[in-house]
Parts: C-alpha cells; sequence; structure tokens
C-alpha cells in the first residue's frame, strides 16, 4: 500500500508540474491564447469574406484577421464604434478599436478597392498593437526611409496625426500604399500577406479616381486662366480698336459735312471703305473673343462638373455625411 501513495503522488506531481507549465506557457504567450479564443467562433460572411479572400492572408495574417474579427458596418453603427467627434471634414474609413476591425460599408462601383484596402489597413494597426517597443523602435530607420522616398503623398497625410501616432500611422501606410520597400519592411509585410504589391494595388485602384479628378481639375485650372489671359488681351485690344474707330468715325463724318474736306469724291469713298475694313475687323475680333468666352464656360461647367463630382465622393467616403449614393 505504502508503494501505491508513492505512486500516485508521483502521478500528482507530474499532472501538477505539466500543468504548471501549461499556466506558465499561457502566461508567457497570454497574447496568442487571447487571439485563438478571440478568433475560435469568429467566421466572416458575404462580402467580408470575399475581402478576406482578396487580400491574400498568410497563415499569420488569417490568426490576426480573426483575432481582430473585422466586420461590415452600416454609417449608423460605424459612427457609433469609430467616431467620437463627427467631423463633416474628415472620411473615417475604418477603425481598429477595443480589438475590433470596423469597415465602413462603401458600395461604389467607382470606388473599387476602397474596402480591401482600408480591412488591410486596419489589419496592420492590429499588427503594431502586438509589436514590441523594441521592435517599433527598430523600424525608425526604415519607416523614415519610406517617408523620404514617398513625401509626394505620404507627408501630408502623415502629418495630420498626432507626433505620438505619427510612426504607427507610417507604419500602416507603408505597408498598404508602398510597394518599393527596404527588406526589413517587405519581410515583415510578408508574414501578414502573401503578396503586399497586390495590396497596394487596391489603395491605387481607388485613389486612382481621386487623382484623376484632381489632375483634371488642375488641367482645366490651366486652360482656364490661359483662356482668360487671352481673352483680357483681346478685349482690351477691341476696345482700343473700337475707340480709334469711333473717333475715325466722328472726325469723317465731320469732314464729309465741311465742305472742301475731302479733296474730291473718290477720296471720300476711299476713307469711308478704309472704315468699313476696320469695322469688319473688329466684328472678327468680337466674334474671336466670344468663342473664346464660350471656350471658357465650357471649361467651366466641367470644372463645376468635376468639383461635384469630388465632392459627391468625399461624402461617399464620409460616414459623417448624410449622402449614401451616388
Amino acid at each position: 500500500m505504502k508503494r501505491k501513495s508513492n505512486i500516485a503522488l508521483y502521478v500528482i506531481g507530474v499532472v501538477l508540474v505539466v500543468v504548471a507549465g501549461v499556466m506558465l506557457w499561457a502566461i508567457l504567450n497570454r497574447q496568442w491564447v487571447y487571439d485563438f479564443w478571440r478568433g475560435l467562433n469568429y467566421q466572416p460572411v458575404g462580402e467580408m469574406e470575399r475581402i478576406r479572400d482578396d487580400l491574400g492572408l498568410t497563415e499569420r495574417g488569417e490568426f490576426l484577421f480573426k483575432a481582430a474579427r473585422p466586420v461590415l458596418s452600416s454609417r449608423s453603427e460605424f459612427n457609433d464604434k469609430c467616431r467620437t467627434v463627427l467631423d463633416e471634414e474628415m472620411a473615417v474609413l475604418g477603425c481598429y478599436t477595443n480589438d475590433d476591425i470596423y469597415i465602413y460599408d462603401i458600395e461604389s462601383a467607382e470606388l473599387d478597392g476602397i474596402r480591401e484596402l482600408t480591412t488591410a489597413h486596419e489589419l496592420l494597426h492590429a499588427v503594431w498593437a502586438r509589436m514590441s517597443e523594441q521592435e517599433k523602435t527598430e523600424l525608425a530607420t526604415e519607416l523614415a526611409k519610406v517617408l523620404t522616398e514617398n513625401q509626394d503623398f505620404l507627408e501630408e497625410e502623415i502629418n495630420r496625426y498626432a507626433a505620438t501616432e505619427q510612426q504607427e500611422e507610417l507604419f500602416v501606410r507603408a505597408g498598404t500604399e508602398v510597394k518599393k520597400l527596404p527588406e526589413k519592411l517587405e519581410q515583415l509585410y510578408g508574414e501578414i500577406f502573401r503578396n503586399q504589391d497586390a495590396v497596394v494595388e487596391f489603395y491605387d485602384k481607388y485613389i486612382a479616381v481621386f487623382r484623376r479628378i484632381e489632375a483634371e481639375m488642375e488641367k482645366l485650372k490651366s486652360e482656364m486662366e490661359a483662356l482668360q489671359a487671352e481673352i483680357d488681351a483681346k478685349t482690351a485690344e477691341y476696345e482700343n480698336a473700337v475707340a480709334k474707330l469711333n473717333a475715325e468715325i466722328a472726325e469723317f463724318n465731320h469732314c464729309a459735312e465741311t465742305a472742301g474736306c475731302f479733296v474730291s469724291e473718290g477720296v471720300f469713298y476711299a476713307r469711308r471703305a478704309e472704315l468699313l475694313n476696320e469695322q469688319a475687323g473688329l466684328e472678327v475680333l468680337f466674334n474671336i473673343i466670344n468663342g473664346l468666352v464660350d471656350d471658357y464656360n465650357v471649361k467651366v461647367e466641367q470644372y463645376n462638373a468635376d468639383v461635384v463630382h469630388g465632392d459627391e465622393l468625399n461624402r461617399k467616403i464620409n460616414s459623417a455625411s448624410e449622402v449614401e449614393g451616388l
């Protein structure tokens, strides 16, 4: 009986050691355990399932995706979860809050790729949240290089954030908006996306709509400025010519009423013909100016249409707006 008791105590001891080992492992890997349980019963449905598939996630990417439990949200739900203060000037497309991802459900063929891009963007916020301070610090040089090389479109966006948030935002945008990256960052994003360049293409696809409108507006603005300058110059030319012709006509009429002013009838008709030719030339110039004004007005209409189109798209992606569609 004594031997059996020793065996039982030995077994209990082994069990306790195993339990202690499991508990220690769970403590040391508590983030993984937390993420595992959060994602255990999560299953994306509908469009979110398609978005997940289109993002081409790695095994780790899929694990974090489930842990963050992304959902497409209606405007009212999205504002409730993602907005603390409704700002009409700020378009918020998604948020990562309380370990959950919410994506504003924007349905527009014209903005194809925006929901995929936003989901990838917020997923990288989840990645950043799980990095140690040392890991974040070690990325500073690479991220600074990305900012320098892509200053034309990244700097303005990054500067909208508080200094304490800029490195995180740069990390997220580098992974979703920039293809040419330092090797260290490529490897890091490669742990989440099988093809990070394909993720950036979602950004390129939707942002191209805004860039096209902006480029067209810049072109129209330049053309309108050139037309306005030409109209002003020709209008001044026309007004000066009209004043000169009016003075010449007044002089001609005065001379016609004065005996002996015209030495012959031939001189009278020759001068009259000259004035009529000047008048005809002014009519041509007047019509040219009207044509330029018509061209200017057409470009103004096109410019205004682009302004309206851009405003509609911005309201479309702004959950604070009441506009629901185009």
